[in-house]
């Protein structure tokens, strides 16, 4: 924020300076090159009215003294032709090929035919820079011959330069002190902001222990930060509220419910054998209600708290769930088994690829029907651990698929028993690991729920899965709900 801030000022101030100084530098230029023809068109004119009264009165000696005199002055040369192009005068000696071709310059021949001729032009001794000016020489109507005047414009050039030199050097000082000031206002428009952001961060992070400051930086600012509190404290108070009565209430429930399923044991004894359906139909709602209320109490638990991924091995977890539920998969007449190679390592939550599986076990359990198998696969996809749990039951459509991670929601044929909230806490439990829950079709029927986990060590850097066993359908399927049933 800051470092925008400061290139768009220091930008726009290197723009206005160019803006400024370019045409400043080129007029001077101009004028300096204007002001140096012009002084010495005038230098050549005296020279010429001089030179026309030497001339009329016969005096060559004087001329030539003259002439001398007005080079030294000038610091450049001054010759004195004919009408003929013949030279008469010269403050400095040419051979008799430079006297020959005078005639042929055109700043001379301008001047011979009446006119003058001023032009910047490049001698070939040194590579230094000549103004040469050429006025004609007069008596009355009488052209007497012309004067041709040189002098260099080192000088100018240097004049010049020395004006350029100036301007950068205003304008790199004029850029320091606006970079100065551009820093000074962007660091006080930009502590707000970054406020704002520190705030942001704990917001999301569960809490704003401190709110943003509202009596620093613009006033936009200032009101923006004020808006972002008071929605903030409100958001606080919101999710305090939602989960304190989450976790009240769930903990307010388990004591009757437990004293509900108590009583309904003591009764089982004295109902009548035409009422037992009654009961046993009581004793599986008040199980349900009892599950549902440990699920809200642990949806609870995960939003009060912040929870910090660490590493699991989920070979390990995944036998261990395996094994623990081996016993009930068998008396209901289905197989349970864990394929595919160790996968190591991956980030999660503390306990949360526990509850992940035995949540998806239950829900495959649930609609398996018997004589099937539900398999429990691992394997590596580039830097992530996947656990697959996969039942040969009825499945669920794409639509069903989608919506099954929402709370309470149930597919309309699913078995009874569940409570909608077992898909919800593993989405949630994955989420908070850094990874990611997804439902898919399994092959040959069923449903497939895939977890993914960010490895510690990836085994297949290139990112080839291992292939999936293919289960072939078992007789019995019907279309309905799946591993995400309750």
């Amino acid at each position: 924020m800051t470092r925008r801030l400061l290139v768009s000022y220091l930008t726009l101030a290197a723009l206005v300076l160019l803006c400024l100084e370019l045409p400043l530098g080129y007029v001077y230029s101009r004028a300096e090159r204007e002001r140096a023809t012009n002084a010495a068109h005038e230098e050549a004119e005296a020279i010429a009215g001089y030179a026309s009264l030497t001339l009329a009165y016969q005096h060559p000696d004087e001329l030539s003294a003259q002439v001398t005199a007005c080079a030294e002055r000038i610091g450049g040369r001054v010759l004195v032709v004919d009408p003929a192009g013949a030279l008469l005068a010269t403050s400095h000696p040419l051979d008799a090929a430079d006297q020959a071709a005078l005639a042929d310059r055109p700043e001379i021949a301008a001047a011979l035919r009446g006119g003058n001729g001023a032009d910047v032009r490049t001698s070939s001794i040194g590579g230094v820079n000549w103004l040469s000016v050429a006025v004609p020489v007069r008596h009355g109507a009488t052209l007497q011959g012309a004067v041709r005047l040189i002098v260099p414009t080192g000088a100018i050039a240097d004049d010049v330069h020395q004006v350029w030199l100036g301007l950068a050097l205003g304008g790199a000082g004029v850029l320091v002190a606006v970079g100065t000031v551009a820093a000074t206002l962007a660091r006080w428009i930009g502590r707000p902001i970054r406020e704002l952001e520190r705030a942001a961060r704990t917001l999301a992070g569960g809490s704003l222990t401190t709110p943003a400051s509202v009596t620093t930086g613009p006033p936009e600012v200032r009101v923006l930060a004020a808006t972002f509190n008071r929605t903030a404290a409100l958001l606080e108070h919101l999710l305090a509220s939602q989960s304190a009565f989450a976790g009240e209430a769930s903990h307010q429930l388990k004591t009757p419910l437990a004293a509900l399923r108590l009583r309904l044991d003591n009764l089982e004894p004295d109902v009548p054998p035409h009422l037992r359906g009654h009961l046993d139909a009581a004793m599986t709602e008040t199980d349900r209600l009892a599950r549902m209320v440990e699920s809200l109490l642990a949806l609870a638990r995960m939003e009060e708290t912040a929870l910090t991924p660490e590493p699991v091995d989920l070979d390990r977890a995944a036998k261990d769930r395996v094994h623990a539920w081996g016993a009930l998969y068998e008396r209901h007449g289905v197989r349970l088994l864990l394929l595919g190679a160790p996968v190591g390592r991956a980030l999660a939550v503390p306990g949360a690829v526990e509850q992940i599986l035995d949540n998806l076990l239950s829900n495959s359990l649930r609609v398996a029907p018997a004589g099937s198998t539900v398999t429990v696969f691992r394997r590596l996809s580039g830097i992530s651990a996947e656990l697959h749990v996969a039942d040969q039951g009825p499945g669920m459509t794409a639509e069903q698929r989608r919506r099954a991670f929402d709370r309470f929601w149930r597919a309309p044929d699913a078995p009874k028993g569940g409570t909608g909230l077992g898909l919800s806490l593993v989405q949630r439990l994955t989420l908070a690991s850094g990874g990611e829950a997804v439902l898919l079709e399994a092959p040959g029927g069923g449903l497939e729920a895939v977890i993914r986990l960010q490895t510690l060590t990836p085994r297949h850097p290139g990112g080839f899965p291992l292939p999936l066993p293919r289960r072939r359908p078992m007789a019995g399927s019907k279309a309905g709900a799946g591993v995400g049933a309750g």
